[in-house]
């Protein structure tokens, strides 16, 4: 009877032991494959076959091939043994594909950039690339090659993956598996990832035969669910078909930023939890139905299936949905301590496939949250439940807390940042997921026979997406929200190094109790401090350029939450977090240069949340996409546009603006609409600010000889046209700036800025600061006169 007692106690402890046999295997497999991916064919085959060696010199060991192995051999050998399994797999295949990738017929094509016609397979969804508004988009369409004909009919046939950059029709509606033929010229890609070519068109791609019935359906359910959220807000309207489809081209950068921020970017798009979620619906009415643990995990089976069908088999979402229904497959089944072998195989086959998930941020993240799940969430929820917690709270608690913990080094490693209020925000967003994952899905799938009852369905939907929306929102203005930490590999590893140190400290309570104290005496240590620095914009601050890309963004203080704005950059989401940034909620006029894309294509962020009274516009109307682009943006906004007249006098609050130019039309010049520009002499506080667009020699010579000796004396110069080398040196030298603003992008293709232009600056006695190194920039003044402050760059900035 006791000998039963004992084995009836030690069970339950057993069970609680994680089961990691399969967890060396998968996570050798994964980190050879990475590093495969930064090295060549044949030094990834050598890792793969040193390491089949050592395996098999440790097997035959443990066998007693080589002698009686000793007691600590046999208890550590077979891990030995499948850790070296693993980098065989993840290296070995790595290196097959590798060889594929780097093959001298396509290697010799890349270098040497040539016209092509090439037979594709296209292999995901095409995503348009973040550009300027007026131009052509860039579609990013990724597929698998299979021939490749030159102009001078060498034929080249191979199976290697490339990249589609189009710019011409018939490109934005392609479905994956649709097989076609696209003329363009071949391009080196980025490397560190298994892309043999990169192809750049300009023309439509001729298409043979149709994509497979169910890329068909589920492209006509995409598409009845983005035609079912449109009446919605962009907001809601973005995020439900991210979260239920995984299609955000709708969704604003704005709040992709503020999800980024609080540590709810798997939200944005399909993840394993949306897979859940669909799967452990079905699963609850197979156990209320009384159903047997194999027909709920076949039910299970079918649910995801369709599931994965709707949002297509794109590699992401196959990864996600296998992710997400690893836990409850394994639960259906009646064994919860196979869930993590499951996750293991999974991770091992997934990375065997595809070696390109190793290096992909995404997979990481599914693997690390599911993972964080299975380890952590069950012993700490029975833990809060041994303390008094109710079940239901106790698994609210323990759920957002491990998948937090779990993924923390990966989102450090990306953002640059640590975010403390990722766990109560995930929290707060738990009840509002399910349902709106429920509805979008009701939506999509009602829309090509009821589409009112779609928009119905969006409709309902879209009230847990802006309960969503509104958690990331406050969470990333909240002062304290996020801690400064390393970026890149480091940081990440940093912070995994600092979790485990943790996790084993706290196993003992004389040690948990220590770091519960540390940790309060820091969090309230550091928060005043937080709240009380000084944060952006800076006290006393008369002009701010905003870092954003290649065009200009500047913002003249009236009052609090209240400014003007000379132009709007060229992309309408870094507008808007320009302002938000500066906590600006009323423009009351917004002034455009000129119609150029980089000047006014952000122009629709303006009016995001806020008024925008009026709009000052240049009395040169070209370019004509320009002006409509500014004229629909103003009419959507309930506000007209007035051409600016030289001579014309403006005062809001502290701002006083005085229209320079230009003084008459210039025709004819090497760019007129850039010659026409709106030039303002703008004063704040007594500081006086020359702002004079994008006008190059032409109009800069032209104000010279109409205006008076002094006219253009300021204290701040935004010089003009990102800093071209079209500059009258005698413009410059009757500004003769203290301080000089570039706003320019980083990586530009045009040579901006000049450097000769930035020395003579320098060599005048001016302070020249750049949005491209600096990112916003502010010129303050205060006691002891005029002072500059740059914001730096946001972690995670590229060109």
């Amino acid at each position: 009877m006791d000998a039963e007692r004992t084995g009836e106690a030690a069970e339950p402890d057993r069970q609680d032991v994680p089961d990691l046999r399969l967890a060396g295997l998968a996570t050798a497999a994964w980190l050879a494959a990475l590093a495969g991916l930064r090295l060549t064919a044949g030094t990834a085959a050598l890792l793969a076959a040193v390491a089949a060696g050592l395996a098999g010199l440790t097997a035959a060991h443990l066998l007693g091939v080589l002698g009686p192995p000793r007691a600590p051999a046999r208890r550590y050998g077979w891990i030995a043994v499948a850790v070296l399994l693993g980098v065989v797999c993840g290296a070995g295949l790595t290196a097959t594909r590798l060889a594929a990738r780097d093959a001298p017929p396509i290697r010799g094509l890349v270098e040497e950039r040539v016209a092509v016609t090439v037979e594709l397979v296209v292999r995901d969804d095409p995503r348009p690339l973040r550009g300027v508004a007026g131009r052509p988009a860039t579609l990013l369409v990724p597929a698998e090659l299979r021939s490749v004909t030159t102009g001078d009919g060498r034929r080249v046939t191979a199976s290697v993956r490339m990249l589609v950059l189009a710019t011409g029709d018939g490109w934005r509606g392609l479905l994956p598996g649709q097989r076609l033929t696209a003329q363009g010229r071949t391009a080196a890609p980025r490397g560190g990832d298994l892309t043999a070519v990169v192809l750049t068109v300009t023309e439509a791609p001729r298409l043979h035969g149709e994509s497979s019935w169910a890329q068909r359906a589920a492209g006509a359910l995409r598409a009845g669910l983005q035609r079912a959220c449109a009446p919605l807000p962009d907001e809601q309207g973005g995020l439900l078909p991210g979260l239920v489809v995984g299609d955000t081209s709708r969704l604003p950068s704005t709040v992709e930023e503020d999800f980024r921020a609080t540590g709810m970017t798997h939200l944005n798009a399909v993840s394993g939890s949306n897979v859940a979620i669909v799967v452990g619906a079905v699963l609850l009415l197979a156990r209320w139905a009384r159903a047997g643990p194999w027909l709920a995990v076949a039910l299970c089976g079918l649910a995801l299936v369709g599931f994965v069908i709707l949002v297509r088999p794109s590699p992401s979402v196959v990864r996600a949905a296998t992710m997400g229904a690893i836990g409850l497959a394994a639960l259906a089944a009646g064994r919860p301590r196979a869930a993590l072998p499951a996750l293991a195989a999974a991770v091992t086959v997934l990375v065997m496939v595809d070696p390109e998930l190793a290096g992909d941020p995404g997979f990481a993240l599914s693997v690390l949250a599911t993972g964080g799940l299975l380890l952590f969430a069950p012993p700490w929820r029975d833990a809060l439940r041994r303390r008094g917690v109710p079940a239901g709270l106790a698994e609210a608690l323990a759920v957002p807390a491990a998948a937090q913990l779990a993924c923390g080094p990966v989102v450090a490693g990306i953002s640059g940042t640590v975010s403390l209020v990722a766990v109560p925000a995930n929290l707060l967003a738990v009840p509002a997921v399910a349902p709106a994952t429920v509805f979008g899905v009701v939506a999509a799938l009602i829309s090509p026979v009821w589409p009112a009852g779609a928009e119905f369905a969006a409709w309902l939907g879209s009230w847990p997406a802006w309960w969503l929306v509104c958690i990331a929102r406050y969470g990333a203005r909240l002062p304290a929200g996020t801690l400064p930490w390393p970026g890149g590999t480091l940081g990440a590893l940093l912070l995994a190094a600092l979790t485990v140190a943790l996790l084993v400290a706290a196993r003992r309570p004389v040690l948990r109790r220590l770091l519960t104290v540390v940790a309060v005496a820091v969090v309230l240590g550091a928060l005043p401090v937080r709240l009380l620095a000084p944060g952006w914009p800076p006290q006393g601050w008369v002009v701010v350029a905003c870092a954003v890309g290649q065009g200009d963004t500047v913002v003249l203080p009236v009052a609090p939450g209240r400014a003007v704005v000379v132009d709007a950059g060229p992309e309408p989401g870094e507008a808007d977090a320009c302002l938000r940034r500066l906590g600006v909620r009323e423009v009351p006029l917004l002034v455009v240069s000129h119609f150029h894309a980089d000047h006014i294509g952000g122009v629709a962020g303006m009016f995001r949340g806020r008024r925008v009274a009026a709009v000052l516009v240049p009395g040169w109307w070209e370019p004509a996409a320009g002006r409509a682009l500014v004229r629909a943006a103003a009419a959507t906004g309930g506000t007209s546009l007035r051409p600016a007249v030289a001579g014309e006098r403006f005062r809001f609050g502290a701002v006083e603006l005085a229209v320079l130019g230009p003084p008459y039309p210039l025709r004819g010049t090497r760019s007129d609409p850039n010659n026409n520009s709106v030039i303002l002499r703008a004063t704040v506080a007594g500081v006086g600010i020359l702002l004079p667009g994008d006008a190059e020699t032409e109009q800069q010579r032209a104000l010279l000889d109409r205006a008076p000796p002094g006219a253009f004396r300021a204290d701040v110069l935004k010089v003009a046209h990102h800093g071209s080398a079209y500059q009258d040196p005698d413009f410059l030298d009757a500004v003769r700036p203290a301080v000089a603003l570039v706003p320019v992008g980083a990586g530009n293709g045009y040579g901006h800025p000049s450097q000769e232009v930035l020395g003579r600056l320098a060599r005048s006695g001016a302070r020249v600061l750049r949005t491209d190194t600096d990112g916003d920039v502010a010129v303050v003044w205060g006691r002891h006169g005029l002072a500059v402050v740059s914001r730096g760059l946001d972690p995670g900035h590229r060109p």
